[in-house]
């Protein structure tokens, strides 16, 4: 019998960015848990190493979130919000919305069906 409950596997989560007319875009794709924290966490940072004032999480290709994915945007809403910015969460799949409604979390961070309503919002 082979033990891989703690194997090696590549990253299941990617993210890309880019910049709509100065709202920080971020698309994410994979599983967030505790393995990629640290992935979803870097990637809502900017390159200096502090949250954007007005960010948009593309969460269409998502497919899981745990509890460590929560504390995160949690965490980076309270950064946002330090700065009089804002972060919003557009095309959460059915799964992934239901976990942000079960935590209340999209009370506390707006939730848009697709990116063009969270940028617009």
């Amino acid at each position: 019998m082979t033990d891989t409950h703690r194997a090696a596997r590549p990253c299941r989560l990617s993210a890309e960015h880019t910049d709509v007319e100065g709202i920080r875009l971020i698309t994410l794709r994979g599983e967030i848990d505790q393995d990629v924290k640290d992935v979803l966490t870097k990637a809502l940072l900017s390159s200096d190493g502090t949250m954007p004032p007005q960010t948009v999480v593309d969460l269409s290709g998502v497919t899981f979130i745990d509890s460590s994915g929560i504390n995160v945007f949690i965490a980076a809403h309270q950064a946002t919000g330090a700065t009089q910015g804002w972060l919003r969460i557009a095309g959460a799949q059915t799964s992934v919305l239901r976990v942000f409604q079960l935590v209340g979390l999209d009370q506390v961070i707006g939730c848009h069906p697709t990116v063009e309503q969270a940028l617009t919002a």
